[in-house]
């Protein structure tokens, strides 16, 4: 990836995950990243998010690593005048600062937009908030799933809400405000001047409900725990379990994907059962029809079942464990390796697309 933001220097603020990993972003475009960590509590507290597996003396945890690579950490006091006045003139020579503090906290600490932008009017200061700017609510990612609609309608039908294992909610928030950081830039260079960025972990959840928010505002329709399942489309979500032990879920968008499939599990009759000819009757009679179809996926290893149906274009995968999903080719290029205080890191990129 050639290094689009080789010039732009970055002053980053914000701890935790989103605005980290916004920071992280950049780096990996070639902007020269400081981070600033607060000298008083040793720093982000991420550190200390180990796993029971990891080493208690490192400096820094598995979490704090997945959002932090190629950044130069400094650790300032903020409320030391000399640790202030360092920062002041970092900012003059700033592109733009990622902020997420609480309601109150920025402009106590002198470091607000207003503050900074008389020192800088050039800098794009790219600021996240939990509830929105007027709210002092503590955000924690959790809160913001059952805040925002995901915990209702995530899980099984006989489970209790339930959050997703990544804390996603942030990590949508980190894809707004590197949209709006860009569309800045944009701006600046047609004006010359910054502007102030910011957005909420609460509207960005909001804005990804997509087609389930939809289905509500135009069909009265309150998403509910369908596990894996689709309600719009079946067999989708389904997961079956092969000969050798292995679970597969199928994503079939139109007829002609499940004729293709009915055929590779030698069930070409089911394919012009007139109980599942269109979507909308596979929709109805889905349950009827995991059940017909599971006796086939039982017949037949995992490895060959995936091959026919790729070459029939039939949408289906392996369901994997973080192993295997590392085991898959290409999946090694997308790793990032540095030396933090003395551990050997790794994270995944977030800048996987490609420009020529």
């Amino acid at each position: 990836m050639r290094k689009i933001f080789k010039d732009l220097r970055v002053i980053e603020l914000a701890s935790v995950l989103a605005g980290p990993a916004v920071g992280l972003f950049l780096a990996e475009l070639g902007a020269k990243v400081i981070k600033v960590e607060n000298k008083k509590t040793d720093g982000d507290v991420t550190r200390t998010w180990r796993l029971p597996q990891e080493d208690k003396k490192a400096a820094v945890s598995a979490y704090y690593c997945s959002v932090n690579w190629n950044k130069e950490v400094l650790f300032l006091d903020l409320s030391n005048s000399q640790d202030l006045k360092q920062l002041y003139e970092l900012v003059t020579q700033a592109d733009i600062v990622l902020a997420n503090y609480k309601k109150g906290a920025a402009e106590k600490l002198g470091v607000d937009y207003d503050t900074l932008r008389a020192i800088n009017n050039q800098l794009i200061y790219a600021n996240l908030t939990g509830f929105g700017k007027d709210s002092g609510r503590v955000a924690f990612d959790v809160v913001l799933q059952a805040e925002s609609g995901f915990m209702y309608m995530n899980g099984q039908p006989e489970s209790p809400p339930t959050k997703m294992p990544v804390a996603l909610i942030d990590i949508l928030a980190a894809h707004q405000l590197k949209e709006g950081i860009l569309v800045a830039l944009i701006q600046r260079m047609q004006t010359g001047k910054g502007s102030l960025v910011q957005t909420s972990l609460l509207a960005a959840a909001v804005s990804s409900l997509a087609n389930q928010a939809t289905n509500w505002l135009m069909a009265a329709h309150i998403p509910q725990q369908l596990g894996s399942l689709h309600p719009n489309i079946a067999p989708y979500g389904e997961l079956f379990t092969t000969q050798d032990n292995q679970q597969l879920v199928l994503a079939i968008g139109n007829n002609k994907q499940f004729v293709a499939l009915c055929e590779c599990l030698d069930l070409a009759a089911l394919g012009s059962d007139p109980n599942y000819k269109n979507n909308h009757n596979r929709v109805t009679n889905r349950t009827a029809l995991a059940a017909s179809l599971a006796p086939a996926f039982a017949t037949q290893t995992a490895d060959i079942l995936l091959q026919k149906c790729h070459a029939r274009q039939v949408p289906i995968g392996l369901v994997r464990n973080m192993k295997q999903v590392f085991e898959q080719e290409g999946m090694q290029d997308l790793i990032l390796t540095e030396d933090i205080e003395g551990v050997a890191t790794k994270r995944v990129k977030t800048v996987v697309f490609e420009i020529e």
